[in-house]
């Protein structure tokens, strides 16, 4: 396949959003009573309803024989047997690899990588175990109590997520710390807070070269050895995520505190290898394992649940049929679980990075619209700011609804109060507000003539507006791992819809080429040349002297 657009079912599609254009939920509700066990689906803990979608079971059915039609079967098969899907860069995509708990062999060129996933696993339970039990000593012979990683990109988000959202799970006896900004402050506010006799740095950085990572890195090290007065504490206050096994020595870590991954595993994938090592330090093996079963069990369903009842594929192609026929060109993450605070920023990277390409895998400039413009936020807090957009705003924006049915944090009426406004933003998003509702009310309120006749119009809501909701009961490692797993296939599901490569980012490359060009400029090593004019004038006026 090259062009989804010649595909059979694609004039379908097409011949079948015209007909479905102008229907409304309202009606689509009204004619099925049984609407929602139609279109949600169990899995474990987690429920999936996606009812209050522009979608009948034609719909459906149409969009899974687009998926059929685009080879995905065939895409899952050769992606679980190792073969080289990343066709750019030459590589596996094996993050399945890492939390196959079947431990079934997996190849790639031949060879399983097992036995390597799961050394690598047991030397970061040793680790962690040694800093959870205290045996883990700093330079003085105080235990850790705060675990600072130094990272950037999957590097950070993965790890940072993981360990906000299973707070309840963590070692309330270690402070965990995320500096990815390459910006002073970022780095100097991390340090303020830790006392370098009981901190622990964790540097990942797959090539150990990272600018911004090892920027921060080095600043770190001069700090502990300022603090500390001695070189030699940085063995013990630092162990790194790396391959680069010279560039760690030179740093001054032990390489057996070295922890490796594989050119197969993406950035944005990562969190499951060692690069998930804070995860480990944070929650114990015990629930780190439970978060990789929980990834497992929806990497299984993924490959062998038919398409029909295959919860990263019915996604996928729901989120195709919203950006390629109604020409909706965002996606938004809504989360009422405080925990999950930055799941959006995770998933922004997860699927812009991934699919936000424009050449296909033939090298020709794709005929489709490709992944959203993904955002999002907490919720609740959302309802204050940016749902006026959603609500009666110009643009169709579908959105996903995470919440707990449960709180680990029962206070008074808290929860109830936020799943209200959770369950009372998804409905009156499908069902929106009619005029003679809005009449009605208005004449309630007393008003009439003139005067409700020009408020009338601000007070329609239009509804219709498409949302996913993704409950569980609680916020388990396991249920973590199953949604974790559940938006990556979601994401692979569409680029194969796309025929891009979801697993390359060749678009991150340019910028940081001309970062390395313009940093002796600004540092006046050199004098500035090869410009436009505007980069010429910025870079004068941040030279000026203060």
């Amino acid at each position: 396949m090259s062009v989804p657009s010649d595909l059979p079912v694609w004039q379908e599609l097409k011949a079948h959003h015209a007909a479905m254009a102008d229907l409304h939920l309202r009606e689509l509700f009204a004619a099925d009573p049984a609407r929602f066990s139609t279109f949600s689906r169990r899995f474990g803990d987690l429920l999936v309803d996606f009812s209050k979608h522009r979608i009948t079971g034609e719909t459906l059915g149409l969009l899974i024989e687009l998926a059929r039609q685009a080879q995905l079967p065939a895409w899952i098969e050769r992606t679980f047997n190792g073969e080289m899907v990343n066709h750019t860069e030459r590589r596996s995509v094996l993050h399945v690899a890492l939390r196959n708990r079947s431990d079934r062999p997996i190849l790639v060129n031949g060879a399983d990588v097992m036995p390597g996933v799961n050394a690598v696993l047991e030397h970061m339970r040793k680790f962690a175990d040694q800093v959870r039990r205290g045996k883990w000593r700093g330079q003085t012979g105080k235990r850790i109590r705060d675990v600072v990683n130094i990272g950037i990109g999957g590097s950070d988000l993965g790890p940072k997520m993981v360990c906000e959202a299973l707070e309840p799970y963590g070692d309330p006896t270690l402070r965990m710390h995320f500096v990815s900004n390459v910006d002073g402050a970022h780095i100097s506010h991390v340090l303020a807070e830790c006392d370098p006799e009981t901190t622990l740095f964790i540097i990942a950085s797959k090539t150990f070269t990272t600018q911004e990572t090892m920027t921060n890195a080095h600043t770190a090290r001069a700090w502990l050895i300022k603090e500390l007065g001695d070189e030699t504490a940085v063995a013990k206050h630092f162990v790194a995520v790396s391959t680069n096994a010279e560039g760690v020595r030179k740093f001054g870590i032990d390489t057996a505190n070295m922890f490796e991954f594989w050119d197969w595993v993406g950035g944005r994938y990562s969190l499951w290898s060692a690069i998930g090592l804070p995860i480990l330090v944070y929650i114990g093996m015990e629930h780190f394992i439970e978060l990789l079963e929980g990834a497992h069990a929806m990497d299984e369903h993924f490959r062998t649940a038919p398409l029909e009842e295959n919860l990263p594929v019915i996604l996928a192609m729901l989120g195709v049929w919203y950006i390629d026929f109604f020409g909706a060109a965002s996606q938004v993450t809504l989360v009422y679980d405080d925990y999950l605070r930055s799941l959006p920023d995770y998933l922004q990277q997860l699927d812009m990075e991934s699919n936000g390409k424009s050449i296909d895998r033939e090298s020709q400039p794709v005929t489709v619209n490709t992944g959203p413009i993904l955002w999002g936020g907490l919720g609740n807090n959302g309802q204050h700011a940016f749902y006026q957009l959603l609500h009666q705003g110009t643009h169709l924006v579908p959105a996903d609804f995470l919440a707990p049915a449960h709180s680990p944090n029962p206070i008074g009426d808290h929860h109830a109060i936020l799943l209200s406004n959770c369950l009372a933003q998804a409905e009156a998003l499908m069902v929106g507000k009619t005029e003679p509702q809005a009449r009605a009310e208005l004449e309630k309120q007393g008003l009439s003539g003139e005067a409700l006749e020009q408020l009338l119009p601000y007070k329609v809501f239009p509804g219709n507006r498409p949302s996913t909701s993704l409950f569980y009961r609680h916020l388990t490692p396991q249920v973590m791992g199953s949604l974790l797993a559940l938006y990556e296939h979601k994401v692979f599901t569409q680029g194969v819809i796309w025929n891009i490569n979801s697993f390359d980012q060749w678009g991150v490359e340019l910028g940081k080429q001309l970062a390395n060009a313009i940093l002796p400029e600004l540092k006046g090593d050199r004098p500035a040349g090869g410009h436009d004019s505007s980069t010429l004038g910025l870079i004068a006026f941040c030279r000026t002297p203060d």
